[in-house]
């Protein structure tokens, strides 16, 4: 079995590389570097220009299935312009891929697609499903509405679609957990105004195992890919510093101060969303990593 996989050299890529060379499963991948591209027989780079409506479509030969991951990283200043750059890296690419696979012979049956529990509103109170018809009104809810409405264009294809709502990816490697931890580890820890706003999170671990179900299992829909436990975010920063052997001796840090500092991606640390992953587990997904504890204990040396 051959799948194409953008995103292919991010942190989770990487992830859900090993787990299908583990399971003997052929990669192919899109990349905008030429210094990455890559002829083993098991993991096969193809060059594409998304800006530039620019692909090689012999990235398809062979391929059943696509997990998609490409997307500018959103923690990074919110300026206009890479407002525009967040939404194309998610929406342009995605519709440049469907356009080459009208045009190009191909037995791809199933794409599997990252997505972001940002479509949800900040809720203190809300325990959001799938289901859930609330839509968040600002930028991160526009470009995942608009995100997953690309991704869902596939199925008039004839191709099955699957959409991971993903949370706070926990990982060594790379994202979120290791800006967080380091203040904590200097004795500089602090919560984000009351810390009570709920963050729903996933080892990065979980994750990748969570895209090879959906694949192996063949499951199409909407997945919140969250672990069982959501945490406020002074839990989860009290639970690091535990970990650290780390006191947390400064007061919140309050929005505004963030605000000036951050502009207006300072959302992110104060959006609530308390998601929940029933579906995924009533399906058979076992999660390795299912309360923060857990989780802290293998990420924190």
């Amino acid at each position: 079995m051959k799948v194409l996989i953008t995103g292919a050299t991010g942190t989770i890529g990487q992830e859900i590389v090993k787990l299908c060379h583990q399971s003997n499963i052929d990669v192919n991948y899109l990349t905008t570097s030429k210094n990455k591209l890559n002829t083993a027989s098991n993991y096969k780079g193809y060059f594409w220009n998304p800006n530039n409506k620019e692909i090689d479509v012999k990235c398809f030969e062979g391929v059943e299935v696509i997990i998609n991951l490409v997307g500018a990283t959103i923690a990074k200043r919110w300026t206009s312009s890479y407002k525009k750059e967040i939404l194309a890296s998610r929406v342009h690419t995605t519709k440049l891929i469907l356009e080459s696979l009208k045009n190009t012979n191909h037995s791809v049956r199933h794409i599997i697609s990252a997505s972001a529990i940002g479509i949800y509103p900040n809720s203190f109170q809300n325990y959001y499903m799938e289901d859930a018809p609330e839509r968040d009104t600002g930028f991160l809810g526009e470009v995942v509405t608009q995100w997953e409405e690309a991704v869902s264009e596939f199925k008039m294809l004839n191709i099955e679609v699957s959409l991971l709502r993903i949370g706070l990816v926990l990982s060594k490697e790379g994202g979120a957990f290791p800006k967080i931890a380091k203040p904590i580890k200097y004795g500089l820890g602090a919560v984000f105004g009351n810390g009570k706003q709920w963050q729903s999170w996933i080892h990065i671990k979980d994750l990748a195992h969570m895209f090879m179900y959906v694949m192996q299992e063949e499951l199409s829909g909407v997945f919140n890919a969250v672990a069982p436990n959501p945490v406020s975010n002074s839990k989860l920063t009290y639970t690091i510093a535990k970990k650290l052997d780390k006191k947390i001796f400064l007061p919140g840090i309050p929005r505004l101060t963030l605000k000036l500092i951050l502009g207006e991606m300072h959302v992110l640390l104060f959006s609530s969303q308390r998601v929940c992953s029933d579906k995924i587990s009533k399906l058979g997904f076992e999660f390795e990593y299912d309360n923060i504890k857990s989780a802290v204990d293998v990420l924190v040396d």
